[in-house]
């Protein structure tokens, strides 16, 4: 989940198109480093600047970099498939395992409260990216369908380290949280099927969504993949040194290190 830095498309020749996405990107940093030095209703508000700079990074990369087209159709789509999954859990406990929001989220639709969705839209469109330059090495008639699957793996891998940091803030609960991860206990297994099963279907919609509107791409990824680096490793950081959550944190760190081992090895070759 942690791109090299090195692997990074940083531009040579800098314009305002290429300096919107990374203005975002060291916006949301610098909030989440923000996040384990706060408390009640600070921290409340850190979560939010969190999650809607990370969304305005995703909409605003994919309409600058393929066609404003893909940009609303990643706002659209992201924000539509979160709403059904998401209320569909909350109703039967399908897919994810029965759980419950907390009134600090504020206000909701169809019970989800608007923070969800615009989370779904910040972890997305990162992920996607990233998938891509991870199927690369797959051959050509086999690199969608590897494309879509890491970017599922990828997707369900962030919310490894963020399902429990927001458990933690009593921003949801879980009815049955056990069985879970090794370290981990306060979020189910099912919740991971849960999120690698919304993983794949929104990554086979978004895939042709990009394939259909997107123009060649204008700018690099390098503000996005930013982001998901530092959500990750930054996450994992702050859940050992400063959250109390040691399980999180190893695993966030262990999942990352298995993406930059398999970058390190494409660039090798």
């Amino acid at each position: 989940m942690i791109p090299s830095i090195a692997a990074l498309p940083l531009p040579r020749a800098w314009s305002a198109r290429q300096v919107a996405p990374l203005v975002l990107a060291l916006a949301l940093v610098g909030t989440a480093i923000a996040y384990p030095l706060t408390d009640g209703d600070t921290r409340d508000a850190v979560s939010w600047a969190i999650v809607l700079l990370g969304a305005t990074l995703s909409v605003v990369h994919a309409a600058l970099s393929r066609g404003v087209r893909t940009g609303l159709g990643v706002l659209v789509l992201v924000g539509v498939v979160a709403v059904l999954f998401e209320s569909v859990g909350l109703a039967t406990g399908i897919p994810y395992g029965s759980y419950s929001y907390s009134d600090s989220l504020g206000p909701t639709l169809l019970g989800v409260p608007f923070l969800v969705p615009l989370a779904w839209l910040m972890m997305a469109w990162p992920s996607w990216l990233l998938a891509g330059r991870l199927a690369r090495p797959v051959r050509r008639e086999r690199r969608r369908a590897a494309r879509i699957a890491w970017a599922a793996a990828l997707f369900a891998a962030w919310d490894v380290v963020l399902d429990p940091q927001m458990v933690d803030a009593g921003y949801w609960t879980w009815e049955h949280p056990d069985p879970g991860l090794p370290g981990i206990d306060t979020v189910p297994l099912t919740n991971l099927a849960g999120w690698l099963l919304a993983g794949v279907v929104l990554m086979t919609l978004l895939d042709l969504l990009v394939a259909r509107t997107a123009a060649r791409p204008a700018i690099g990824d390098a503000a996005p993949l930013l982001a998901l680096a530092w959500m990750t490793l930054g996450g994992a950081l702050a859940h050992a040194g400063w959250l109390g959550l040691p399980g999180s944190a190893a695993w966030g760190a262990g999942l990352g290190a298995v993406v930059l081992v398999v970058l390190a090895l494409q660039r090798s070759r």
